[in-house]
């Protein structure tokens, strides 16, 4: 399994990251895990809840092979449901050639907590089969 860790935020009770974390997936019907931990120095890492992200709508809209689109072009709504963990509405954004999907998580195993991410598919040569 893949681990990514973005940098830790000092000081703060609700932390902004604006990290970019790259990740390699192998299996396209699987969804992708998000783990939020409050990081302790003499303690271990405390949870503060996870989430999982359903790519599959997002490679849907990728498939759909569209070109030359105006800037800022919906091509799908995701709406909440129990499958997913999405607290919101989640468009999926074509903009100059790419294509992002920006998402509200509700983070689950915790009282209340949310983290928004945003993600873009890279068909990189750096992430081909060889590299483990």
């Amino acid at each position: 399994m893949q681990k990514k860790k973005s940098r830790v935020v000092k000081g703060n009770c609700n932390p902004e990251w604006n990290d970019e974390l790259t990740l390699k997936v192998k299996d396209l019907n699987l969804p992708i895990s998000l783990a939020v931990y409050d990081k302790d120095t003499f303690t271990a890492d405390d949870s503060m809840g996870d989430a999982e992200i359903d790519i599959k709508p997002y490679l849907e809209a990728k498939e759909m092979g569209l070109q030359e689109l105006p800037p800022g072009t919906k091509l799908d709504r995701v709406q909440p449901n129990r499958k997913n963990c999405l607290s919101d509405e989640s468009c999926i954004v074509w903009n100059y050639g790419k294509i992002t999907q920006d998402m509200c998580l509700r983070l689950r195993n915790v009282e209340c907590g949310e983290v928004e991410i945003q993600i873009e598919w890279n068909d990189s040569p750096e992430c081909s089969d060889s590299d483990d």
